[in-house]
Order: C-alpha cells, then sequence, then structure tokens
C-alpha cells in the first residue's frame, strides 16, 4: 500500500511521511476518525514506508523484499491484530488471518460488517481479547528479523476487552525498544482512557464531498450530478458512499414513497393514503426508519431549491426532476415543521411504536402542511 493509492488525506500523509523521516515515529500512534476515510490504509502505507529500504520521493519504492512482503500481508516485522469471534482453536488474531488477508483485498477501507459476516456470523460481536494480548508480548519478545523495528497495527483498540486492555497499557507506558504501535480507530471515545492518553493521535478527517464524488464517478461510469448527491448523504465516507450506491434500489424505492406521498396529501386522498402507510411500513422497521430520514433530506433539499441556492443541492436527476415542480411547496412556513414531523416518526419507529399508524399520522398532517 502506498500513499498515492489512498484517496485525499495529504495532511495525514505529509504528517505520516514526516515523522517517519525524521526517525520520530511515536511509540504508540493513534489514526482517529470516522469509518470508510481511509485510516487504516493510512496504517498499511506508514508501515510500509517505514520498513521500505529504497524510499522514493516520500513513496516506498514497492519493490525491495520489505514492499514486496508488504503487498502479501507477510512482512515478518508487521503484526495485524484485530477483533475476532472465540472459535474451538481459540481467540487470536493469528488464527484467521486467511480470512483477514482476504478482507484487506476485498476491503481496504475497512467494513465492520464484512468482517463480522467474514468470521462466519454477520450478528456477532467481534472482540479483541486477553489472547491477543499474551500473543503480541510473546512475539514482540523476539528481536526484529528484516527491519529495524516490529510494528504491531490494531485496528479497532475500542473493541480490546479490560484484561486486554490492562496487560497492552503495560507496554504502551514502558515501551520496548525498537517496537512500534500503530492503532486506528473509529470511536476513540471507547478505548480505555488510561490507554488514550497516553497515545499521540492523528485525526483523519471525512473525506470531501467531491474526492468521494470523483471516486464514484471513476469508478463506477455515475452521472457527476448522482455522484455528488450520493457522495453527499455519505457524509464524507467511502464506504458508506458504495453502501448507498449498491444499495440504489432502496433508494429509487424512497423517491416512489415520497412521491406518492406529496402528491396523494396535495390531492387529499385519505383512501390512498391509508393505503401507502400499510405499504410503507412493510418495508420493516430499520428500513422504515431509513425511509424518515430520506424524507427529511429530501424536505430540506426542496427547500433550497425552492429558495434558489442551486450550490447547496445534492439531488440525484431523478430527484431534480421530481424537485423542478414540486419545491414551491416547500417553503418557510412548513419546512422546520415537516422536518420535525419526519424525525418524530424516526424515533417513534425505533422505539416499536406501530408503523402503519405512525405513518398514517405522518400522512394527515402533511395534507395540512402542504397548505401553509
Amino acid at each position: 500500500m502506498k500513499f498515492s493509492d489512498i484517496l485525499g488525506q495529504e495532511g495525514p500523509k505529509e504528517r505520516l511521511r514526516a515523522m517517519i523521516d525524521s526517525d520520530r515515529l511515536p511509540h504508540a500512534l493513534l489514526l482517529e476518525g470516522p469509518a470508510g476515510v481511509g485510516k487504516f490504509a493510512l496504517a498499511r502505507a506508514a508501515v510500509q514506508y517505514l520498513h521500505c529500504t529504497d524510499r522514493q520521493n516520500g513513496e516506498p519504492c514497492g519493490k525491495c523484499p520489505s514492499c514486496v512482503q508488504h503487498a502479501t500481508f507477510n512482512h515478518i516485522d508487521t503484526i495485524y491484530s484485530f477483533p475476532v469471534l472465540k472459535s474451538a482453536g481459540g481467540a487470536v488474531s493469528d488464527i484467521f488471518a486467511p480470512q483477514w488477508k482476504d478482507f484487506l483485498t476485498k476491503s481496504p477501507y475497512m467494513s465492520f460488517g464484512l468482517w463480522q459476516s467474514m468470521l462466519g456470523n454477520p450478528n456477532g460481536q467481534p472482540v479483541i481479547y486477553v489472547d491477543e494480548s499474551q500473543d503480541i508480548i510473546h512475539k514482540l519478545s523476539f528481536t526484529a528479523h528484516g527491519a529495524s523495528c516490529k510494528v504491531v497495527v490494531m485496528w479497532l483498540p475500542e473493541k480490546m476487552n479490560i484484561q486486554c486492555s490492562n496487560k497492552l497499557l503495560k507496554l504502551i507506558e514502558d515501551p520496548l525498544p525498537g517496537v512500534r504501535f500503530i492503532f486506528v480507530s473509529n470511536n476513540p471515545g471507547e478505548i480505555l482512557p488510561t490507554i488514550y492518553s497516553r497515545l499521540q493521535r492523528v485525526e483523519v478527517k471525512r473525506l470531501a464531498d467531491s474526492e468521494v464524488a470523483s471516486y464514484l464517478a471513476a469508478r463506477h461510469a455515475i452521472d457527476p450530478a448522482d455522484a455528488m448527491a450520493v457522495a453527499h448523504l455519505a457524509e464524507g465516507s467511502l464506504l458508506e458512499a458504495e453502501k448507498i450506491y449498491t444499495d440504489n434500489a432502496e433508494l429509487t424505492k424512497f423517491l416512489e414513497f415520497f412521491q406518492s406521498l406529496m402528491r396523494l396529501a396535495y390531492q387529499r386522498k385519505i383512501a390512498l393514503l391509508k393505503k401507502w402507510s400499510q405499504d410503507v411500513a412493510a418495508l420493516g422497521r430499520e428500513q422504515s426508519a431509513r425511509f424518515c430520514e430520506y424524507c427529511q433530506r429530501q424536505t430540506r433539499e426542496n427547500f433550497i431549491a425552492n429558495i434558489r441556492v442551486p450550490g447547496l443541492n445534492y439531488l440525484t436527476r431523478a430527484e431534480q426532476t421530481f424537485s423542478s415542480k414540486f419545491s414551491p411547496f416547500i417553503n418557510e412556513r412548513n419546512v422546520e415543521q415537516l422536518s420535525q414531523l419526519f424525525d418524530k416518526a424516526r424515533i417513534d419507529i425505533l422505539a416499536n411504536g406501530n408503523a402503519k399508524i405512525i405513518f398514517f399520522d405522518v400522512a394527515v398532517k402533511v395534507i395540512l402542511l402542504l397548505k401553509k
């Protein structure tokens, strides 16, 4: 993995390069930020750059023995640690090395859901157990073989149980010579505070919408306007952008439901709105809640379209077609109430409220709000 393989994140890249070039890479470093923005890819690139014997223009060469070993996840002085499920063979990362290598190839931006599936239980809760800390301590008792230092790269240190955290804390407080830890966290607030306070931290922020949109347009050859709309929904995460693009059928269904709601509410067709509420409720709790979020977004986007600020609009071509005629009905008199209505519906649905009743109530209130 080279730095140039990673989308954006020029600030963290330069900081990591500078640390390594000046031989000031801290013994315990944390890359923290939202999921899907390239943190683990940065860690991989940094370790390969550290071990490379022929660095060129701020990049690992990709050709030396160390780089070749990194490319196949077989570098002898790089220890990968990650959450696992307990198995008959134990609860250490090495047992799941084949799945891990496959995972890194399939998901360089680290989809936790995919990792759960590859462990054999999509609903399981992978943990970093105390067995893992003991295994790491054992491996670090040997000196580096092919590089100047050993590096432990741990994905999701917030998944360490308390026993594992306490064992590794001693290593972080009293580091061994020639050993570096690089932790990669999506939720740093969940890391044991005594460990977190001892880590030097590099914040990795969300990607720009333009970067995500360019990636989508190039990878999937989709319309730039559609790519930008998906990027805006993804909130800077490539993982989320890919999920939204893959689930395009869901967005199409949501747009159809939203259009039906607004058209039937404007025409005051109560009987058809009752049928509409039943159809939406049939989506199930989680998808119904996502539909409410979609309605909130459409309310906002149509209000922006109505006040004619196109630079702030993020709509797909299909949404734009509907918005061109519908947006005048979303104005300063009803936009806030509509947004609150959909948000309350989402909360009520997630609290196991009766979705048919909730959506019919929404439909009746939309009738009144559209007339404002």
